[in-house]
């Protein structure tokens, strides 16, 4: 079995370095059951060192000059020759014991795609109980988060991938599509909870709290013209890191 770790990566020299490093720790354990892995980061138009990073740590680069979250995931999908993907956001780190339990789940032959539930790094308590409520939608909806998602690579191309009208948000579509598809049928997208994501809590430092929700009631009840617009979207395309 070939997996594929794709990293979409605008402007992360400061978090980037971490996350593949514990990445590199992480697939070790794949590597003992016989997998063979790749990491390919998809600089995304940065202006910093993000593609020096990814090379010094290994990893293949692909370039996406159009600033689009669902852009640079597909540029790298493109890119990957595994039999199963891995969509890891650049300040999350998966701990091996979080990949072990997705490989148990695709040793199943029921389940097709997936994600994780999430635990941050820090914040205030709110953020964390936005958190937990969160991981109960994505269990019990299977609605996976972006920061980390594993798909079978030929339904993930069968499906056209990740839809390139959405700044934010494209996770959900694309399970949406997914759980639609041929290869849903006899077959589960599961949500692994019994080892979050390690996620960054920046955003919550980085944003007032006025901006976070203001977007979060936007996202609700206007999803569609919100998800659509890269300025609506500012907190992942506006550079603060």
């Amino acid at each position: 079995m070939t997996l594929s770790v794709v990293i979409p990566a605008f402007n992360e020299e400061r978090l980037l370095p971490s996350t593949l490093a514990a990445l590199h720790q992480s697939l070790e354990c794949l590597h003992q059951l016989g997998w063979s892995t790749e990491v390919i980061v998809c600089d995304n138009n940065s202006t910093d060192r993000t593609a020096d990073i990814a090379r010094a740590h290994g990893a293949t680069v692909v370039f996406e000059p159009i600033n689009m979250i669902g852009r640079a995931r597909n540029a790298g999908a493109q890119a990957a020759t595994g039999d199963w993907i891995v969509f890891l956001d650049a300040d999350s780190i998966p701990s091996p014991a979080l990949l072990q339990s997705m490989t148990k789940a695709i040793r199943t032959g029921n389940c097709f795609a997936g994600g994780s539930t999430l635990r941050l790094d820090g914040g205030p308590p709110s953020a964390h109980f936005v958190t937990a409520v969160w991981n109960l939608i994505s269990w019990t909806g299977r609605w996976p988060a972006g920061s980390f998602i594993f798909v079978e690579t030929a339904a993930f191309h069968e499906i056209g991938g990740f839809s390139l009208k959405q700044f934010a948000g494209e996770e959900l579509d694309l399970a949406r599509r997914l759980k639609r598809s041929d290869r849903a049928r006899g077959r589960r997208l599961r949500i692994l909870t019994g080892t979050p994501l390690i996620t960054s809590a920046r955003k919550i430092r980085l944003y007032k709290p006025r901006e976070i929700l203001g977007f979060m009631l936007r996202a609700l009840f206007r999803p569609r013209s919100t998800m659509a617009s890269r300025e609506a979207c500012s907190m992942w395309y506006d550079g603060r890191r």
